[in-house]
């Protein structure tokens, strides 16, 4: 499956595409009703959140306001690190070269320095309570998968495509990266900003505002259970996607 093709938009489109120009136009871009920056750091929080860290947005608000001054604990730091990265973004085109240095920047506290902003040459898989659920391209094919996925990326960003499409290829592209999985760690922090890189790039710096990190994470059982189409990288049912590629339009509609 490669993230230009349409295969199941019509679909997707019947389901809940022909409502996204609505969802767009109800929802609140001021200045003054969403921060960018407040937006941010949530965002950033509810990243983390999905991927393990305890420190919720309400204590991470009342950490940044202390006057106390002390070194941040690591989870404090993650947070921090991935902020700073969604910053990167928002001022950058995107690209593979500046995706590869949002990894380095978030991934500080997470893999060695060696690994930061570089793709895997280790075999990587995902874990769950029974064990091992699904298992990642080989580390030998990584980066000529990455380049294929980055030259298809680029494709979509020179084409003039529609709204529901944009939201379409934006979960695509989330969805297949995903189970690419292409470093040893970060790679969700990683697909969630990549994500809204993309419709930011397509639709305006406004979509950076959207809450779509925070309705994965209040989604978080739903979400890893439509990212899993299969057991490994070459089993992949990519028929069963619908469900997973409707919930990021679904994040506007419950905003």
């Amino acid at each position: 499956m490669r993230v230009v093709e349409e295969k199941y938009f019509s679909q997707y489109n019947d389901l809940i595409g022909n409502q996204i120009n609505k969802f767009i136009v109800s929802f609140d871009f001021t200045e003054k009703s969403t921060d960018l920056g407040y937006k941010t750091q949530a965002s950033a929080v509810y990243s983390s959140n999905i991927e393990g860290n305890s420190i919720d947005l309400n204590s991470y608000m009342n950490y940044k306001l202390s006057q106390e001054k002390f070194k941040p604990k690591k989870e404090i730091q993650e947070i921090e690190n991935l902020i700073a990265a969604y910053e990167f973004a928002q001022s950058n085109d995107l690209n593979e070269k500046n995706f590869l240095h949002c990894h380095k920047i978030l991934s500080k506290t997470l893999v060695i320095k060696s690994k930061q902003g570089k793709y895997r040459n280790e075999e990587v898989g995902v874990f769950g309570q029974s064990g091992l659920v699904y298992l990642a391209i080989e580390p030998e094919f990584v980066k000529e998968t990455m380049t294929e996925f980055f030259n298809d990326l680029d494709v979509l960003i020179r084409t003039n495509l529609s709204k529901p499409k944009v939201f379409y290829f934006a979960s695509l592209i989330h969805l297949k990266f995903a189970h690419i999985h292409p470093f040893r760690d970060g790679n969700g922090r990683a697909v969630r900003l990549l994500e809204k890189w993309f419709i930011t790039e397509k639709l305006g710096k406004d979509f950076w505002k959207l809450s779509s990190e925070k309705y994965y994470r209040e989604h978080q059982m739903e979400y890893y259970n439509n990212i899993n189409l299969g057991v490994n990288y070459y089993e992949l049912n990519y028929d069963k996607c619908i469900p997973f590629l409707i919930m990021l339009p679904k994040s506007i509609e419950n905003k």
